[in-house]
């Protein structure tokens, strides 16, 4: 594999020649950069814009928030949701206008929010390591633009980078973004798992995170939805296993290969494709107990690595991804935007180190693109049964695999690894007489 990855180290060399990397380093590329992707997004939506209508998840996030407005029936408050309360916010935000400008507002919340994971990331054009995190974002927000622009990942993605780039700096803010961004889509979670178990300020973390969240419970209290706060938990345990989760792949092979008793269906309840067959009932039951181990075994690892004095910073975003990928691939709901789950520890790893991230970073991008193959581009292919796109989704899942096996075992790496001060004191330890060192 490591061959694979050398080509394409070739390949970026001998395409940013040196004069091309100083342009891409400079402030008013990046920007210029942003601005034109921004506006293609734009150019595209403008047809549902100008006709007041939405796509994607939007559509039900507009419902969603006209009930709030008209009605006074505000979801995870009045009724049972499947998402965190913290993500009313946005949803309703985006209809202040009113309902025929649901899709702009939506739009310049994530156009706002991606300028200011940019900025986080290069300091403001102020450090040179951050444009190579910069492109990669934009090149990955790019590749998932249908559900970037469309869905609530687009809001918490964001927020997640700026949160890891200032959590040596600001960790307070830091915590703040990461709690918020939790509230808003659960998955960020892991990433604060990972900061409370490794990172020096844990303490500062932990502590904002329960103040944070405690005023948001109370808030809800007041309200008179606590009895729906953890709905978001609870409404997942029922679910099936799910079209594009990796674990349900062999069964949709099944149904794509015409064996009787194994379907893909529509959940109209939930507005999402569940495959049934033999043994699916039981595995569906066991997806999330296994996920759990999974977590948990990493848990350990990061504890290990943590107490044999790892490079903390690395080890956070190493266990964060290590995270995050169990979070998806032992999921037994799986969905396009947990794609975005994944990228922003991504793109802040390769500012860190290309040669370290790379293994990730190029797979990261495979996966979106193929990500965004399967959804929106050969999805009704997929669900009529047709194998080339089964082939795509499953070369992605494969890739999924792929990518938490690497994070697991970089994190396995640093937890077995010398610790530092063994390794120091081994290399002040004057040799025996007759092993000198070679210099050269």
């Amino acid at each position: 594999m490591s061959t694979i990855f050398d080509r394409v180290d070739a390949r970026l060399a001998t395409a940013l020649t040196p004069s091309r990397r100083l342009t891409l380093q400079r402030p008013r590329t990046l920007a210029l950069g942003f601005l034109v992707l921004h506006t293609v997004f734009l150019l595209a939506l403008l047809p549902t814009i100008l006709t007041g209508r939405v796509l994607g998840d939007l559509p039900l996030y507009r419902t969603w928030a006209e009930l709030g407005f008209s009605n006074g029936v505000w979801q995870g408050i009045d009724t049972a949701w499947v998402y965190p309360i913290g993500a009313i916010l946005p949803i309703a935000f985006a209809s202040v206008a009113g309902p025929l400008l649901y899709q702009l507002l939506w739009f310049l919340m994530t156009t706002v929010l991606n300028a200011v994971a940019v900025g986080a990331l290069t300091d403001w054009g102020r450090r040179r390591s951050g444009f190579k995190s910069a492109w990669y974002w934009l090149l990955a927000s790019f590749l998932l633009s249908p559900v970037g622009l469309l869905r609530l990942e687009g809001i918490t993605a964001p927020l997640v980078i700026v949160g890891l780039v200032l959590l040596a700096r600001r960790p307070l803010v830091a915590a703040v973004l990461l709690t918020l961004a939790t509230w808003i889509k659960v998955w960020p979670a892991a990433v604060i798992l990972a900061v409370v178990t490794v990172s020096p300020r844990r303490r500062t973390v932990l502590l904002t995170g329960a103040a944070l969240s405690a005023g948001v419970a109370a808030s809800v209290w007041l309200l008179g939805g606590l009895r729906y706060l953890t709905g978001f938990i609870t409404e997942q345990t029922d679910r099936a296993l799910q079209l594009e989760a990796p674990i349900t792949t062999p069964w949709v092979w099944l149904a794509t290969l015409g064996r009787p008793d194994t379907v893909i269906y529509e959940n109209y309840s939930i507005a999402t494709r569940e495959v049934s067959g033999p043994g699916t009932d039981l595995v569906a039951s066991l997806m999330t107990p296994v996920m759990f181990a999974a977590i948990a075994a990493i848990f350990v690892l990061l504890l290990i690595a943590t107490l044999r004095r790892a490079d903390a910073a690395q080890l956070v975003l190493l266990g964060s991804l290590a995270l995050v990928s169990a979070f998806v691939v032992f999921n037994k709901v799986g969905s396009p935007q947990y794609m975005l789950w994944l990228v922003p520890v991504v793109a802040v790893g390769v500012g860190r180190s290309w040669m370290l991230w790379r293994v990730p970073a190029v797979l990261m991008l495979a996966i979106a693109g193929l990500t965004t193959l399967v959804f929106p581009i050969f999805y009704l292919p997929l669900i009529a049964g047709d194998p080339f796109s089964l082939l795509l989704l499953t070369v992605r899942n494969v890739l999924l695999v792929m990518l938490l096996s690497w994070s697991v075992r970089e994190v396995a790496r640093l937890a077995w690894a010398a610790p530092k001060h063994e390794v120091e004191s081994a290399a002040r330890r004057p040799l025996p007489v007759g092993q000198g060192r070679i210099d050269g």
